[in-house]
């Protein structure tokens, strides 16, 4: 069984790994069957996967109501992270959308679609510029003086505004993007959380499926998977990241594991502060993950796979523009 971490001061408290769930039904090609994703969500109960993460946005909407139904009669002793932050228009995300409308409006939505009467830890989605930090957070410390909320966080913010935003209500968590594929936090935010008594909870601690050794080239991929468009996959920069990726799978070999593996317990053993959210709509895959919790890197091993995926190795920036542009770092 996994071991239990905590996140923040405020004292939530979740298994050493968590489930992304957006891939469920949403961004990564064809979602497959539901009940496959729901044989997904109930192993992870079984194997002691107690942190399950979704937005409104990831379907949208789909994403919670599947969440929702798995979880049906089983609540007891799980977190569900859940966020808001979009403008979502006839079924597509339409800018950002922080006010407190809108909060109010997506607590409730989500709420009835997950089928529960409180959201575990509620996360503004992305920073919304033309909203203060203060007044967003004042907005979710409220609902958590309702019943609607238990704890807060935050999602790609910068250094800067996590400050102002703890400065309101204490701040549990931050997710943001973190692996050994993309390793932007270290400077700055990792020393601010750890500075602050906050948790990280990286998402795509796989590199979207990059460090498992076993990713398709962006053409071979289904139309709707949104990787055929990012950077790093695109032809002048696969063959050298692939590269990159081969030291990862070389210490996979030597331990016996699988890449992927590999991957997940170097991030587990950067921190008992850091939570990582790898995402799968299948049980095999899931198992897999949950194993990297006994994977055991030696110094040695963390040294060599910090040198040889240090910051600048990976060819690419994180997103297209348009994309990278919400992501706040001022």
């Amino acid at each position: 069984m996994l071991k239990k971490r905590k996140l923040g001061r405020a004292g939530l408290e979740v298994s050493e790994l968590g489930l992304g769930c957006m891939s469920m039904s949403f961004a990564y090609g064809p979602t497959g069957e539901e009940k496959d994703a729901i044989a997904t969500v109930h192993r992870a109960l079984d194997i002691g996967v107690t942190f399950f993460d979704t937005a409104e946005v990831y379907g949208p909407y789909r994403n919670e109501e599947l969440l929702g139904r798995a979880l049906k009669g089983r609540f007891k002793d799980i977190v569900i992270a859940t966020k808001f932050g979009f403008r979502i228009v006839d079924g597509k995300m339409s800018g950002l959308d922080s006010s407190e409308k809108n909060i109010r409006k997506v607590v409730d939505e989500s709420l009835h679609r997950l089928g529960t009467d409180h959201i575990d830890l509620l996360y503004q989605h992305r920073v919304d510029p033309t909203v203060p930090i203060e007044d967003v957070v004042g907005v979710m410390a409220d609902l958590i003086r309702a019943g609607k909320v238990r704890y807060l966080g935050l999602s790609e913010a910068s250094a800067r505004t996590i400050r102002r935003a703890n400065a309101v209500h204490p701040i549990s968590a931050l997710q943001s993007e973190h692996s050994l594929w993309e390793r932007g936090l270290e400077a700055e935010i990792i020393p601010t959380l750890r500075e602050l008594g906050i948790g990280l909870v990286p998402f795509s601690p796989l590199g979207r499926g990059f460090l498992t050794g076993n990713m398709k080239r962006p053409e071979e991929l289904d139309a709707t998977d949104m990787r055929r468009n990012q950077p790093r996959l695109q032809a002048e920069h696969f063959d050298a990241n692939f590269q990159a990726v081969q030291v990862v799978s070389a210490v996979a070999q030597r331990l016996n594991a699988a890449p992927g593996q590999v991957a997940l317990a170097w991030v587990l053993q950067k921190g008992e502060d850091f939570v990582p959210i790898p995402g799968t709509k299948r049980v095999k895959y899931l198992e897999e993950n949950v194993g990297a919790a006994n994977v055991t890197l030696s110094t040695a091993d963390m040294a060599l796979l910090d040198e040889a995926l240090k910051p600048g190795t990976i060819a690419g920036p994180r997103y297209a523009p348009e994309n990278m542009v919400m992501v706040d770092r001022t």
